[in-house]
């Protein structure tokens, strides 16, 4: 109880941060379709935020290592709460664009300070329950940010500002706590081909599942509107997918943990790929229908990043974790950007039902090059325990490091070169 406490401050700035950085991407599609913006510039305004976030990660160690940690998160905050602010001045779908960078930067430099904070104070015996409060109060927040669009009114003044208020108040109990901020970590090399030289599906299961989130929380309120909902109803079906992802967790980790994960893999896709036709088919049976529909889409995919990333470091040796922990950040990065953009011109070219049928399309791929890879390769003789991985920063490799090799199943040396092969 004593390290949460002292976390407590860490904790409170995430919450604040997920709420506003949470509300934004929802409030400004609404916005959006208000402002008779078209629905692929909705979608650019997504790709823009993973954009930022991409740069973000990036930039926060090596602005961290000039002027500290709370300074750069300082640095960080202001940026994110101008691009808010910046909304409602200037009515203009590119311009909207660039603030979203800003915002997609914030997010990853704010996640970044606050993870490298974490990381410098944990032991390895509280290593898991710390992570385990973070996760819980950054997954409870971005599930409250949600529920927020349901009172927030698009393309108001009053809106943007509530969630600017928000983004500096996470200021504050950072920036106010009484702990000495810790030494500045090294940077992770970011090698991409990391990622694909050690797992081509793990590389594969992480695109599919940038795809499935980006596209599903960047356009989604584009397609809710587009089948009826009002903008609280919109709320809800966000939620649904969010509180799917969530229950999901454990149920996936506990099989991930007992069976082939190229397995579960392919099977969270085929069950994906349903939940994106019972979607198609569900359009017109009401609200319920919808949010059921939703909650379950986020059940089937929201895992999946997760599941991908632990199957890779099962062929990781330990000094690969962190390296390989940011190139699979890097890739879910690549189909975050790619995703929303080419989710929203679908759905102006062939309506609502497009997103998900682009969704099913990406899974039925992931399932097809899953079954090629367990032809081409033999199940991973150690494993590493399932980690519910957040995607939030580079630096999060880190953390998750040491709880991937605290089982005593993760590898210790290299790996000999038929199995890395």
């Amino acid at each position: 109880m004593r390290t949460l406490l002292s976390f407590a401050a860490l904790y409170l700035s995430v919450i604040l941060l997920q709420l506003s950085s949470g509300a934004v991407a929802p409030l400004d599609a609404l916005s959006g379709l208000s402002l008779d913006f078209t629905t692929e510039q909705i979608g650019l305004l997504g790709s823009a935020h993973f954009a930022g976030f991409f740069i973000g990660c990036w930039w926060a160690p090596r602005l961290m290592g000039s002027v500290g940690h709370s300074r750069a998160f300082a640095a960080f905050t202001a940026a994110g709460a101008i691009g808010i602010l910046l909304h409602m001045m200037v009515i203009d779908a590119t311009a909207w664009a660039l603030m979203r960078v800003a915002q997609g930067m914030c997010v990853a430099g704010c996640y970044t300070v606050i993870e490298a904070w974490i990381q410098a104070k944990v032991t390895n015996a509280t290593r898991g329950r710390t992570m385990g409060a973070y996760r819980v109060a950054d997954m409870g927040a971005s599930l409250a940010a949600q529920l927020m669009i349901g009172v927030l009114e698009p393309a108001s003044y009053v809106s943007y500002n509530i969630l600017a208020l928000m983004c500096c108040a996470a200021l504050l109990p950072l920036t106010l706590t009484t702990a000495s901020p810790p030494e500045t970590p090294s940077t992770p090399r970011l090698r991409p081909g990391l990622a694909v030289a050690i797992s081509p599906l793990a590389v594969a299961g992480v695109l599919v599942a940038a795809v499935s989130s980006a596209a599903f929380r960047m356009v989604g309120p584009v397609y809710g509107r587009q089948v009826g909902l009002e903008t609280d109803q919109i709320a809800y079906f966000l939620a649904a997918f969010v509180a799917g992802g969530a229950l999901a967790q454990y149920p996936v980790g506990w099989m991930a943990d007992k069976i082939d994960r190229r397995w579960v893999l392919i099977w969270l896709s085929v069950a994906a790929i349903v939940s994106c036709g019972v979607t198609g088919m569900t359009q017109g049976t009401g609200t319920l229908g919808i949010l059921l529909t939703a909650g379950f889409f986020g059940l089937t995919t929201f895992p999946i990043y997760s599941v991908a990333a632990s199957h890779a470091h099962d062929f990781a040796a330990s000094d690969q974790r962190v390296e390989l922990s940011a190139a699979l950040m890097f890739w879910f990065a690549v189909g975050g950007i790619a995703a929303p953009w080419l989710s929203a011109a679908l759905i102006e070219g062939f309506g609502p039902g497009a997103l998900f049928a682009m969704i099913a399309a990406a899974h039925a791929i992931l399932v097809v090059f899953g079954l090629v890879r367990m032809r081409a390769r033999p199940v991973a003789l150690h494993r590493t325990p399932y980690v519910w991985a957040p995607r939030t920063s580079f630096t999060v490799g880190r953390l998750m490091a040491a709880i991937r090799e605290g089982a005593g199943n993760g590898r210790r040396g290299g790996d000999g070169p038929d199995e890395r092969r």
